[in-house]
């Protein structure tokens, strides 16, 4: 069994909460699936709307699917939300991704 198996049969199973569906969506984009990947990270910001890395994910996600004017926003969402946070490792790897994406 893979690791997006056995993430989704946690997930079937009643399990659901902001990491598994980050670690869903991250496994997803690191298998070239952007489009499982953002609804996955789309769930896990709703779940838990504090959550830096999976705002960061989620624009990179977008980003990959070529959706990049959405990618432009949940990065500045995801770049307040880890200046609130004071998670500045976070905060810098999304300044630092949307400076690339708006060069693109």
């Amino acid at each position: 069994m893979s690791l997006t198996d056995n993430l989704e049969a946690m997930l079937a199973s009643g399990k659901d909460n902001a990491l598994l569906r980050f670690s869903l969506g991250k496994a997803y984009l690191d298998q070239k699936k952007a489009g499982a990947a953002i609804s996955h990270l789309r769930k896990a910001v709703e779940l838990d709307p504090r959550y830096s890395a999976a705002w960061k994910t989620l624009g990179k996600a977008l980003h990959a699917n070529r959706q990049d004017p959405e990618a432009r926003e949940v990065l500045l969402k995801g770049i307040d939300v880890a200046r609130e946070k004071g998670d500045m490792q976070a905060l810098r790897e999304m300044q630092v991704y949307l400076k690339r994406l708006e060069k693109d």
